[in-house]
């Protein structure tokens, strides 16, 4: 590839990424920045000139792009990206990097479900002995021994369950194709295996991407299939579990509870929702709720940007890229 690369770094967060991807890149690369709400004609006319676009959505009519050879954008999801939506052969990757601060997200949110440690530590240090003794109780859970069960054994399920088996938790998935079960699971099957997870389950993740085929793909009839004391979790897309199943779920104690970190409803610049859904989840005392952070460490901003630098330079030696999600065809 020649010489003269030209990067478009498109967005305010990626805007200012320069000076880290400058000290990571091998070769020497031309910078252009275009921050979204300038003017869209200026996107376009710097668009025909780079090799390589680095950003988030910036789909919509597009100009020719004659060299461009890479669109990449600095985090995970793409629910919001089809194919048909960029120029065709264009090569569309991804970054992850978010799978371990979620699945320690993970561990720690069934490790509270059982032992209760926050509400413990609050009690003691607002009451102290009053009516308890050392060692007296209340008694909780384990992890240990615990089946879950995880929808979608991607990079998150994998380092899910990594730790849980460590744990001594019993591991389960399912995947989109059959495969030989890999450790450290215990079982792997395919997505017509649902209702034998969820009957398994002490805990059902969910994690695996959303589209046609997953969105509200967990509704009243698999919460029907779910154990009475099942908690299920969410860190995938909140559309993936029907949100009026979710809520009656919860409410009437169908299930156990759940942990919820991805929602229905999100602020943007026109529409700031009070709640994260058209349902009081807030007022149920079996949901555990956050706000969409459960991957945002202090490390994984550096990791992913990292990934960014990874994948400019294999582009600029002509190596393959990583982290291909698919190639355009508009």
């Amino acid at each position: 590839m020649s010489d003269a690369l030209t990067l478009l770094l498109a967005g305010s967060n990626s805007a200012t990424k320069e000076e880290f991807l400058r000290e990571r890149l091998e070769q020497p690369w031309t910078f252009k920045t275009w921050i979204p709400g300038k003017d869209r004609s200026e996107f376009l006319e710097l668009l025909p000139q780079a090799d390589a676009l680095v950003g988030g959505n910036v789909i919509g009519d597009w100009p020719a792009t004659p060299r461009l050879k890479l669109y990449q954008i600095p985090f995970a999801g793409y629910n919001w990206m089809t194919p048909k939506d960029i120029p065709n052969g264009l090569p569309f990757c991804n970054t992850y990097d978010h799978e371990i601060p979620i699945a320690e997200y993970i561990m720690l949110g069934m490790l509270d479900w059982e032992i209760g440690y926050a509400a413990s530590v609050r009690d003691f240090g607002g009451k102290g002995w009053q009516n308890i003794g050392a060692g007296s109780g209340p008694l909780h859970g384990e992890v240990f021994g615990k089946t879950i069960g995880i929808i979608g054994y991607g990079h998150i399920g994998i380092e899910v369950a990594k730790r849980a088996k460590a744990f001594g938790m019993r591991t389960i998935g399912i995947a989109r194709r059959e495969r030989e079960t890999p450790a450290p699971l215990d079982w792997l099957g395919t997505m017509t295996d649902l209702g034998k997870l969820l009957s398994e389950s002490d805990y059902v993740l969910v994690a695996c991407p959303q589209s046609e085929q997953t969105l509200g793909m967990i509704n009243a009839a698999q919460f029907d299939q779910m154990k009475d004391t099942g908690v299920i979790i969410n860190v995938a897309r909140g559309p993936i579990i029907d949100e009026n199943a979710l809520y009656n779920a919860l409410k009437n104690k169908q299930i156990g509870g759940a942990l919820i970190d991805v929602w229905y409803d999100y602020p943007d610049d026109e529409l700031k929702p009070e709640w994260p859904s058209k349902f009081p989840f807030q007022e149920l005392d079996n949901i555990r709720m956050t706000p969409h952070n459960s991957g945002w460490s202090e490390s994984l901003i550096e990791r992913r940007w990292q990934s960014v630098a990874d994948n400019l330079n294999r582009l600029a030696r002509g190596d393959a890229l990583h982290n291909l999600v698919f190639e355009g065809t508009g």
